[in-house]
């Protein structure tokens, strides 16, 4: 197993894909790290819609512009994670929004979808989240029940070319200490 530093350091927005299955085995380990995501007051508030049609695949690209980078992904790799969040449960209490911010569920759906892209890079798998698409016609496309919405797609497979590594901030340039 990798230390967790190279791990997150390692990890890339994968586009390209081998033509590659992903063994059941490697897929399960990647959802049982998406089981321990973190989340409000223990809400577990995800649903994942996993996509290997490749019908649903050409489906889904019609929510997405051709100039958007993950279009062909969308279409090339094995598997989409379609990340789907309940509404009006994460920052709630007794029914009532509990955070300035309103639902919660964006923070709990971006602590997942780190678990999911970060043990797929364990397992050699390369993902990248995919958030500029036309959401309500994907959600049409994947039949997300009412009450639920469509946050993200993430592609998944085995990388065909990992990217180099973007520039980073200084650590000085984004840590305050005590005060802004």
């Amino acid at each position: 197993m990798q230390d967790l530093m190279e791990v997150i350091k390692g990890r890339r927005s994968v586009r390209k894909f081998q033509d590659k299955e992903i063994p059941d085995d490697i897929l399960n380990n990647v959802f049982e790290a998406a089981k321990w995501s973190q989340s409000w007051a223990n809400t577990q508030c995800w649903e994942i819609i996993v996509i290997k049609s490749n019908d649903i695949k050409k489906k889904l690209q019609t929510a997405i512009t051709d100039k958007n980078p993950a279009f062909k992904a969308i279409g090339a790799a094995p598997i989409i994670l379609g990340i789907c969040a309940k509404l009006n449960s994460s920052g709630y209490y007794k029914g009532i929004v509990t955070t300035k911010f309103g639902d919660w569920f964006m923070f709990d759906m971006g602590l997942l979808c780190q678990n999911i892209c970060l043990s797929a890079h364990c397992f050699g798998l390369g993902s990248v989240i995919v958030g500029l698409f036309d959401h309500d016609k994907a959600k049409e496309v994947l039949k997300v029940k009412e009450g639920y919405e469509l946050v993200t797609l993430i592609p998944i497979g085995y990388p065909e070319k990992i990217p180099s590594a973007p520039n980073r901030k200084e650590i000085k340039d984004f840590v305050h200490y005590d005060v802004f």
